[in-house]
């Protein structure tokens, strides 16, 4: 059971679920603007032009308040949603440990007696043999 609950966090909580589920939510919200808009700025403003309706200044006035307290919901669906995801990264990223890139080697074996020797070295100090040596590059003339 408990592989089962591990097993479903994990695919509830991968980036492409969430934001699948962040543009859902963020969809259904941009619809009630764009729902509002329609009936509150075009409708109005197609009824007047074909003269099937006329309006005075507090209705004008109703329809604007109304677009605005929806784009207002909208803003605070969206910000809500951002806290959300923001605490949702931080709770993961506590529980993924980072993994740390292995270190450059410092050390190398001495072909000849097997001893661990600084990687620099171009000769064993157990046995003396001599390395690989390096290449000097010339000073141009």
């Amino acid at each position: 059971m408990k592989k089962l609950i591990e097993e479903f966090k994990a695919f509830a909580l991968r980036g492409n679920m969430m934001d699948m589920a962040v543009g859902v939510i963020i969809g259904g919200g941009f619809t009630g603007i764009v729902t509002s808009l329609t009936d509150n700025f075009i409708n109005p403003i197609l009824n007047f032009v074909t003269g099937a309706a006329t309006y005075t200044l507090p209705d004008i006035m109703g329809f604007a308040s109304k677009f605005v307290s929806d784009l207002v919901n909208f803003l605070i669906l969206a910000f809500v949603l951002f806290c959300l995801l923001k605490a949702v990264n931080k709770l993961m990223s506590l529980g993924v440990k980072k993994e740390e890139e292995p270190a450059a080697p410092t050390t190398k074996k001495c072909p000849y007696c097997l001893s661990e020797i600084p990687i620099e070295a171009t000769r064993c100090p157990h046995c003396t043999s001599v390395l690989e040596e390096k290449e000097v590059q010339a000073l141009p003339e």
